[in-house]
């Protein structure tokens, strides 16, 4: 059965993409600093949510490594992680910044790498 759950995983993980990339979120965050930049724990929270919104499915696992600098054209990449530890990369560009205010899109990468064995 292990087959079968990776093929649900893949499939769950594929869907997630195609949905993101056929939509093309974007999101909104208010940085609440002097220097525009989003903590990676509300940038992970905000692009699940936005996933979650778009998707219609439960909000997936996301990680951010690090904080997302408020100047436009930064990127940084993040990691959605399905149950059975299989992972899909998000990369997040900032696309406009006002005053405390980021906007970014994300895109999915458009092939999950598998679990850890």
């Amino acid at each position: 059965m292990r087959i079968a759950r990776l093929s649900t995983a893949a499939w769950s993980l594929s869907a997630v993409a195609v949905g993101v990339l056929l939509v093309g979120c974007s999101g909104s965050v208010s940085a609440g600093t002097s220097k525009p930049q989003l903590s990676a724990d509300k940038l992970a929270a905000s692009v699940a949510e936005k996933l979650a919104t778009t998707t219609g499915r439960p909000k997936p696992d996301i990680t951010c490594p690090e904080d997302l600098v408020g100047k436009v054209g930064e990127t940084t990449r993040c990691t959605l992680t399905a149950n059975d530890g299989s992972t899909l990369g998000v990369t997040v560009t900032v696309t406009s910044v006002d005053g405390d205010q980021i906007q970014y899109d994300f895109e999915a990468d458009k092939t999950a790498s598998p679990a850890p064995n």
